[in-house]
């Protein structure tokens, strides 16, 4: 692999381009809900498709984040105070939305005694109690691996559980900050076992590549995430958001991306999305209705 950044962006990583203003109704209703999206937050590149089709991936807990990940944008501060009403919005914003699979994230936040727990599990009630039937995927940080925490958010039963390793052991200093590669492993352990409690709850966790891995240390990594029980697994391009965050140490071919998805499968992952522009929550709606089907996926 190339220790350096390639001066433009291969045509696979670039993504298509909405028509101009396509989005803007859905940016108006977030701006009018006080709403956060990591969609914008961390400039995904999604997500001008994502607005134009009107979906989101709503940010819980402000847009400040308590850590400093160098490859992620998203602010580092002191964040405000959490907003009791902020579930309320999201489910009112959701159901106007139209939308019958929610996913939720937040930022990291070691500030406060729940670490942001009791947020997402009120996000959670207040979305089914909004909407009949809807389907939510949260997307937590690691909770510093508080088994109370995490069942707490478990206990509101959303159909997907995730937290993203994002990359192999031996970058995950460098790359994650405060954030530890085996703590990780060890919230998505949790979580697997303490599913079953509370109904048929998915683990999912999601890999970043492109930092400088090697192809055997993606394979130890899928190896030992495999371990934990996590089942659903997405596989994506590090895009370097700002030149505050670290460089592309290169671009892998879709080919590439193939390959991986194939070698997740073989590990036992039961549903893989590998590809130069996945990311955790796009089209996440996709890969956890393949899980619930028999076929396996090929997406």
């Amino acid at each position: 692999m190339s220790s350096l950044a390639p001066s433009r962006l291969p045509p696979w990583v670039v993504s298509g381009t909405p028509r101009l203003g396509a989005g803007d109704g859905l940016k108006r209703r977030l701006r009018r809900g006080r709403l956060v999206t990591v969609c914008e937050e961390a400039r995904c590149p999604n997500v001008g498709e994502c607005f134009a089709a009107g979906t989101a991936t709503f940010m819980l807990l402000g847009d400040t984040c308590t850590r400093r990940c160098t490859f992620c944008s998203v602010a580092t501060g002191r964040p405000a105070p959490p907003d009791p009403e902020e579930p309320a919005r999201i489910a009112e914003t959701a159901a106007a939305l139209g939308l019958r699979y929610v996913v939720v994230t937040s930022v990291a936040r070691d500030d406060l005694d729940d670490e942001g727990a009791g947020q997402f599990a009120a996000t959670v009630v207040a979305l089914k109690s909004r909407i009949e039937g809807v389907e939510v995927e949260v997307l937590t940080a690691d909770f510093n691996g508080r088994r109370e925490l995490i069942d707490q958010v478990l206990a509101a039963r959303p159909q997907v559980f995730g937290h993203n390793v994002e990359t192999v052991r031996r970058l995950t200093p460098g790359v994650r900050g405060r954030a530890q590669y085996d703590r990780s492993l060890e919230v998505l352990r949790i979580a697997a076992q303490r599913a079953s409690a509370y109904g048929a709850v998915a683990i999912k966790t999601g890999l970043m590549v492109g930092l400088g891995e090697t192809r055997e240390e993606l394979g130890e990594a899928m190896r030992d995430i495999r371990a934990t029980g996590c089942a659903l697994l997405t596989i994506g391009q590090y895009l370097r958001p700002t030149r505050q965050q670290q460089l592309v140490a290169r671009y892998l071919e879709p080919a590439e991306f193939d390959e991986l998805g194939a070698e997740a499968r073989e590990i036992g992952f039961t549903q893989v999305a590998s590809g130069p522009l996945v990311r955790s929550s796009y089209r996440a709606d996709r890969l956890y209705a393949a899980s619930t089907d028999t076929a396996p996926s090929r997406e």
